[in-house]
């Protein structure tokens, strides 16, 4: 813990916080935690510290994956949620942060507007973790990664198709692909592409990986030589009034076993949670290609790694 700084710390609220390498290097100490090779005093390097989490919106495999990460790197993990902080509500989010900082080696909070995390991450020298914000979803990404890598081998060269609404999750796979080398496809309806600012910051780093980043409205061969193909929710929370209007809009968008058969061998991955036989069908969901539980776990093992690297500092070599 420290005093109140104007300097914030290393964190990671956006993909782009850690470079292609530093990606790499959490990718595989999460392999090396998930392998079960930690062990000892290096198994717990969290020891003696406290993560704050900061929940706007309800969680179900975030909250789970930090508290029970948190808890095997040996530290304490303290929840609270919107309703109990109030954040820029209640209290001020500058205050809100200043007071964590004091008892707190780092912030992860989950929340609407990405914004907050800045405001969160101005007035302290901790780390502050992006569990999510309507703009990103960056610790997803690295779950995805690692997973795409666990049945592919080398990520360099592979392509990812995203095919759905180009939100959160869109943002991150597009910054995370073209950081390590991936291919990346997004597919959706006009109106519902990803953010132009991401998509350019995007191409930027892929003109430096040697990968290439295509934004598409068609459906029809979306998944034409994708590796894997992923989707996500039509709808996201906060959006439940568009729920209706989206249904129809995002249907010719469902990824189906017709869509999968263009590109045999194709892995399909969906961050869950699902609404099952709308943006995908129950059989793809449940298919021998599916890995959604697979990432579902391998958050838990990203987490500890970025968390051990952002709190206890990077491992040598």
């Amino acid at each position: 813990m420290t005093a109140a700084s104007p300097i914030p710390a290393p964190g990671f609220r956006s993909v782009t916080d850690l470079d292609p390498a530093a990606i790499r290097a959490v990718i595989a100490r999460a392999a090396e935690l998930k392998a079960g090779r930690v062990t000892g005093p290096e198994a717990r390097p969290l020891a003696g510290r406290s993560v704050v989490l900061l929940f706007e919106k309800p969680s179900l495999r975030t909250r789970i994956s930090f508290e029970v990460g948190i808890h095997r790197l040996g530290g304490q993990a303290i929840t609270l949620t919107g309703a109990e902080v109030g954040l820029g509500k209640r209290e001020a989010a500058a205050d809100v942060a200043r007071v964590i900082e004091r008892y707190a080696d780092a912030i992860v909070a989950r929340v609407f507007r990405h914004g907050l995390l800045d405001e969160l991450a101005a007035r302290v020298a901790i780390p502050v973790v992006n569990a999510l914000s309507d703009t990103e979803h960056p610790c997803q990404a690295l779950a995805d990664l690692m997973v795409i890598g666990e049945h592919l081998g080398a990520l360099p060269g592979r392509r990812l198709v995203y095919v759905g609404d180009g939100n959160n999750v869109a943002a991150s796979l597009l910054l995370a692909c073209a950081s390590v080398g991936m291919h990346i496809r997004v597919v959706s309806p006009a109106g519902y592409a990803p953010d132009p600012a991401i998509v350019a910051r995007a191409r930027a780093l892929a003109a430096q990986s040697g990968s290439e980043v295509e934004i598409e409205t068609d459906p029809a061969g979306a998944a034409r030589g994708a590796d894997a193909v992923y989707t996500d929710a039509w709808a996201s929370m906060g959006q439940e009034d568009e729920a209706e209007a989206r249904r129809v809009i995002f249907a010719p968008y469902r990824v189906t076993e017709a869509m999968l058969a263009t590109s045999p061998g194709a892995l399909f991955l969906h961050c869950l949670p699902a609404h099952r036989g709308e943006e995908a069908e129950d059989a793809v969901l449940d298919g021998p290609r599916s890995v959604i539980f697979d990432q579902a776990e391998d958050r838990l093992w990203v987490q500890m790694a970025l968390l051990e690297r952002l709190i206890a500092g990077p491992r040598a070599g």
